[in-house]
């Protein structure tokens, strides 16, 4: 048995409790996994190896919360983080079901909202917004739910319109050029930036001549 000689608010970050046994230094805990240890307390050593591994839990849980903290996360980027920070993989796993059952962790729901913020805000094709989601971890499933409501035609109009007026004095062979190359970045094929691009040209320049889609019979 070992005994609580001092604990000390660590200088660099007060959060945290320096635990002293026998006179020297032991370990670090978080404030609130030290709270219940007072000087003079007797410690063996499965009762040390139980709260360094509390410790690990709630550092641990207090990390994915500040990640989270800046924007909602995957599970795959949450566990990509906490793995930089050399979290071991039981305590992930243990802080990721934590996450889940508090409503944090949500593939689907991160998904979801994934592409309803880029459909509003920055507009591009299905098959670009299910590349960005595998790379965000998201498996082929949830990525398929998350994208069955999705228009790519409705997409790639939003889109043009809110780069057309960038374009707006070009003639037409510039305009057309320039804002296909501009879907064709967004992901979209040129079955859907054709049309597209022969609308907005018509709703924007309504005085002028009109075109029709080159394809058209």
């Amino acid at each position: 048995m070992k005994k609580v000689t001092a604990l000390t608010a660590q200088k660099r970050d007060p959060n945290r409790v320096n635990v002293y046994l026998d006179g020297e230094f032991a370990f670090g805990l978080a404030r609130i996994t030290a709270a219940w240890l007072k000087v003079g307390d007797r410690l063996d050593d499965a009762k040390i190896q139980r709260l360094q591994a509390e410790d690990a839990k709630e550092r641990a849980i207090q990390q994915a919360l500040l990640f989270l903290s800046y924007r909602a996360r995957s599970e795959a980027e949450i566990r990509k983080n906490l793995r930089k920070h050399e979290i071991p993989e039981d305590v992930i796993e243990h802080t990721i079901e934590r996450l889940r059952r508090d409503g944090l962790a949500n593939d689907s729901q991160f998904a979801r909202a994934w592409v309803e913020n880029r459909s509003a805000f920055r507009p591009r094709s299905r098959r670009m917004l299910a590349m960005e989601m595998r790379q965000k971890g998201i498996d082929d499933e949830t990525t398929s739910a998350a994208l069955q409501h999705v228009d790519d035609e409705a997409l790639a109009y939003e889109a043009a319109q809110k780069k057309t007026n960038r374009f707006r004095d070009l003639d037409w062979q510039e305009y057309r050029k320039k804002l296909s190359e501009f879907l064709a970045r967004r992901g979209f094929s040129y079955s859907v930036i054709t049309p597209v691009v022969t609308k907005i040209w018509n709703e924007t320049h309504q005085k002028e001549h009109h075109f029709e889609d080159e394809d058209t019979p």
